[in-house]
């Protein structure tokens, strides 16, 4: 069974950064995409950041020019830098793996780790 375990996660002052972490059970070349979403309650679930098998990268326009997705092959593992944090960006974060094989679509999700941007 594929696994996605978050880890960055705290408690950080407005205009303040954090990178969160994403590891994988198994190679990343794996995914056509890995992604990051975000939850806070109240609210529906939005995508944050997501990162394509080719390199290509996509952004939530909220977090546009203030976060970046990157992954490191060797580590089975990708980032979110998350810079100039607003109080609007605490949520839990939740990583997202996805991957086809044998005709069929695989989504895999981790438990979240908390971002409290709070002064």
């Amino acid at each position: 069974q594929v696994q996605v375990v978050e880890s960055g996660g705290g408690l950080v002052q407005p205009g303040g950064s954090l990178r969160l972490s994403c590891a994988a059970s198994e190679s990343i070349f794996s995914f056509n995409t890995m992604a990051w979403y975000r939850q806070a309650p109240g609210k529906q679930r939005e995508l944050v950041a997501e990162i394509f098998s080719g390199g290509f990268t996509n952004y939530g326009d909220s977090v546009r020019g203030r976060f970046i997705i990157s992954r490191d092959y060797a580590k089975r593992t990708v980032y979110l830098q998350m810079n100039s944090l607003k109080p609007e960006d605490t949520a839990v974060y939740l990583c997202n793996a996805r991957k086809q094989g044998r005709g069929m679509d695989y989504t895999y999700w981790g438990q979240g780790t908390q971002v409290t941007v709070s002064s």
